[in-house]
């Protein structure tokens, strides 16, 4: 990969968020289970963690399993949950040490009570730290995600606790998961497929897009540099005239 240019870290993008595609693929195109795919995407996640923090990416989110995912064979869901609790149960002092703070957004009632506890227990211990926020979004769904929006503000209203004539964007932005982050600069997706799939839609209304075809095991931080570099040299308008 060809050196970045001097100018590289002013333009790095403050939010990264990332569909992580493809690790079945990548299993199957090798003749391995999918569990195998999945354990070498959790590991292709570590990389891409520390080389983000390496670059100074503010914030990263990363889509690691969909409201959607439910409906996967009961034998995949099982493996996911197990490699989701072995990274909660040892990646996490690690994260706390390079100074990360790891936040999970979703609907965490479809999780086990197990895994819930080591998701707050990682949230409290790594809550002040600054270096970088890591997002994990699970068991997550966009459109689901403003459906909740838009029920808390109505119970608001009705309680009186709001105005109708008040609930604008920014009003709804704040009963977000999101709420207390910025929008995606830019949202990456591997493995070649170009869909947002259910993935942040209200926060990516602006974001940048990059595809790359390599499947989610693959991935690294010479290719988030790639991503990142591609991003440094378009000009964002927000529907502004050019």
């Amino acid at each position: 990969m060809e050196a970045l240019p001097k100018t590289f870290g002013p333009v790095v993008p403050l939010h990264v968020a990332i569909i992580m595609d493809g690790n079945g693929r990548w299993a199957k195109a090798r003749g391995l289970p999918r569990a195998i795919g999945h354990q070498r995407g959790a590991e292709a996640a570590r990389r891409t963690v520390q080389g983000a923090a390496e670059l100074g990416i503010g914030y990263l989110t990363l889509f690691g399993f969909s409201s959607e995912n439910w409906s996967r064979p009961a034998t995949e869901v099982d493996d996911l949950m197990q490699l989701l609790r072995f990274y909660l149960e040892r990646e996490i002092e690690e994260l706390h040490r390079n100074g990360i703070r790891l936040s999970v957004i979703g609907d965490r009632q479809r999780l086990s009570p197990a895994i819930v506890r080591l998701i707050e227990n990682a949230e409290t211990m790594t809550s002040a730290n600054a270096r970088m926020r890591l997002t994990m979004a699970l068991s997550y769904g966009g459109r689901a995600e403003i459906a909740m929006a838009a029920r808390r503000i109505a119970i608001d209203v009705a309680a009186g606790r709001i105005a109708a004539d008040r609930v604008d964007e920014d009003l709804v932005q704040r009963y977000l998961f999101t709420a207390d982050m910025p929008d995606p600069d830019l949202v990456i997706r591997t493995s070649g497929e170009k869909r947002f799939s259910n993935f942040l839609l209200w926060q990516s209304a602006y974001s940048e897009l990059v595809f790359v075809e390599k499947h989610w095991p693959e991935f690294g931080k010479d290719d988030l540099a790639a991503a990142i570099q591609e991003f440094s040299g378009r000009e964002r308008r927000y529907g502004r005239s050019a």
